[in-house]
């Protein structure tokens, strides 16, 4: 099966990057195909509203969100990963998701993981980031949540190598 996972961190080798990575190793193991995309390096202009993309299923905007959206499409398994910022996803993972627009009906029933990052403890920092997630996905026909995994205390770059989400995203990994 095809597994594409898009890591929203700014940082190289951040938390949910990391965890992004032992999530890719599970799956890997478990004999999946495998691919992640790390949007920092990336350039993805945020949505115009031209809708262009309505009629033609072509985006107008010429970045590299043209060659995402076909792994999207060709994927039957997402991770997205976001640390949280302001109670919310990155800015980089946003741009990803409203640039979606341009043909999300192709992105009918596909299975999504989430992992979410955050310097502050308690779950409920991560509602917001969930519900980015969760409002993505509820657009898209028969999308599947599969699990979460969730990095919560984790501020300084490395705090995951110490977390039980580090173990844990690399059995989820391992069970899709």
């Amino acid at each position: 099966m095809k597994v594409l996972i898009v890591s929203s961190s700014p940082r190289k080798e951040g938390n949910s990057d990391v965890l992004c990575d032992r999530f890719a190793k599970g799956a890997s193991e478990a004999g999946h195909e495998v691919e992640k995309i790390m949007l920092r390096d990336k350039k993805i202009s945020p949505c115009n509203a031209c809708y262009a993309c309505m009629e033609t299923h072509t985006c107008a905007i010429k970045d590299d969100m043209a060659d995402i959206f076909p792994k999207l499409q060709n994927a039957k398994v997402i991770l997205l990963a976001s640390p949280v910022y302001f109670y919310s996803v990155s800015a980089q993972m946003k741009a990803l998701i409203d640039r979606c627009l341009v043909d999300h009906k192709s992105l009918a029933g596909k299975q999504f993981y989430f992992i979410i990052t955050a310097a502050d403890p308690q779950r409920e920092a991560a509602e917001g980031t969930l519900e980015a997630f969760r409002g993505f996905i509820r657009c898209l026909s028969d999308a599947q949540e599969k699990g979460i995994i969730y990095g919560m205390g984790t501020w300084d770059k490395g705090d995951v190598y110490r977390h039980p989400s580090y173990e844990q995203s690399y059995e989820m990994g391992k069970k899709v």
